[in-house]
């Protein structure tokens, strides 16, 4: 069955997967209700407005909201197939916190009729879109489910992953390949539906548990390449070696790929879905732990890198470029460059510590109760530094003149100053 969907849609979370994706299918004629627990949000998109930086996305939103394909609001709406994309954090001991796809299911629960699609986008681990039929079966007891491998189900469950990189999400939410799995065919079948609208990738069915755990193998196979990358250039700094060069010298090998080094692994994704895997199975997965344990303690190994550093002055000031987690966006989702500014501050409570990113306009909330963080332009930054580090590659930070950092200590995490 390769029809596209045609029905009303309502996607419960409008945040850096939701809000792209129900654009997508509005500006292709579908009408959809963005879901959001958060008024701010709900306000800005009811005015065509986007809560967040993304290229391309602004125009798109306020093109669907314009021609009236696009609306959001704070309640659950009855709808003909929902898509669940809200967080999935995880807990102190690394566990998934599945608090807000319960919440997002028991609130879908009550206005599903025979015939709906149910989706979850959000990253989880294995089983729990099986448990999402769950949640709705024990709240509408009068519905047939499709766990179990139920083959006539009244409500289609299923999984579809999203696989995006901020920055370019939307031109990778039309063209990347999409995994949906069902927790049956029909199921698949029926989800595969809502992409089919847009998706110019190949879509492919599967069951529900391989389509969740293949994103979190995704994730994991990039975290374990660039914790190889990083424990590199500790080695490498140990042994006074020039990483970069070391890099780009093994790269030229036809089956040589290392990825660089950086300050740790941040966003939403890679930091955190190989512990869904581990909790999942953490007796035989050593190598994603170590992997996640190498990145973890980067942050550190640069915050006591700076610290040394810092004792060469008699009272030095520090300049920290950049806070988001990747370069050229916005999102400080599970940022590396926070957690190390967090750790120079706190190992040095005297020093002034100088903020700068030219897309972050206040301190974040875990620096701004530390007294020694200042938010400052990035040129009077360096221009008052005794020590710039370099945490993000933003392209205004890529373009400051070798002549300005002359004099000072340069730390540069990203290789962009070499």
């Amino acid at each position: 069955m390769n029809t596209a969907f045609n029905g009303r849609l309502a996607i419960l979370g409008m945040g850096y997967i939701g809000l792209p994706t129900a654009v997508v299918l509005a500006t292709r004629g579908v009408e959809v209700i963005g879901v959001d627990i958060n008024p701010r949000i709900v306000e800005a998109v009811s005015r065509g407005e986007v809560p967040f930086v993304e290229p391309d996305l602004a125009i798109a939103v306020s093109g669907a909201v314009a021609m009236g394909r696009l609306k959001a609001t704070s309640e659950t709406p009855e709808a003909d197939a929902y898509i669940i994309a809200v967080p999935t954090p995880f807990n102190g001991d690394h566990t998934a916190d599945l608090s807000y796809v319960q919440a997002a299911a028991e609130q879908i629960a009550p206005r599903l009729r025979q015939g709906n699609i149910v989706v979850l986008e959000s990253t989880s681990p294995p089983g729990t879109t099986a448990r999402i039929a769950e949640w709705i079966g024990a709240l509408r007891p009068d519905l047939k489910m499709p766990h179990d491998g139920e083959p006539n189900a009244d409500v289609f469950i299923a999984h579809c992953p999203e696989r995006v990189l901020p920055g370019r999400i939307m031109i990778e939410m039309i063209t990347n390949d999409r995994v949906v799995g069902g927790l049956t065919r029909r199921c698949a079948e029926r989800a595969a539906s809502i992409y089919r609208v847009f998706a110019q990738g190949e879509i492919l069915l599967t069951d529900a548990a391989s389509a969740e755990m293949a994103k979190l193998v995704e994730n994991a196979y990039r975290d374990v390449n660039i914790a190889f990358a990083n424990e590199l250039s500790m080695i490498s700094e140990a042994l006074h070696i020039d990483v970069w060069e070391v890099i780009k010298l093994a790269n030229r090998h036809p089956r040589v790929n290392i990825l660089t080094p950086g300050p740790g692994v941040g966003g939403h994704c890679i930091p955190v879905d190989p512990w869904f895997i581990i909790s999942a199975a953490p007796h035989i997965s050593p190598l994603i732990r170590a992997a996640r344990n190498v990145n973890d303690s980067i942050p550190h190994h640069i915050a006591d890198q700076v610290a040394a550093k810092a004792q060469r002055f008699r009272s030095p000031t520090i300049a920290c470029l950049g806070l988001t987690y990747k370069a050229n966006v916005d999102d400080i989702r599970e940022s590396p460059a926070i957690e190390v500014v967090q750790l120079i501050a706190k190992a040095l409570p005297e020093v002034d510590i100088l903020v700068c990113d030219p897309f972050v306009d206040t301190v974040p909330k875990t620096l701004a109760d530390l007294a020694n963080v200042k938010l400052e332009g990035v040129h009077q930054a360096v221009d008052r530094a005794d020590i710039v580090v370099l945490l993000v590659e933003h392209e205004p930070f890529k373009a400051i003149r070798h002549t300005r950092l002359g004099g000072k200590v340069a730390y540069d995490t990203r290789g962009v100053w070499r």
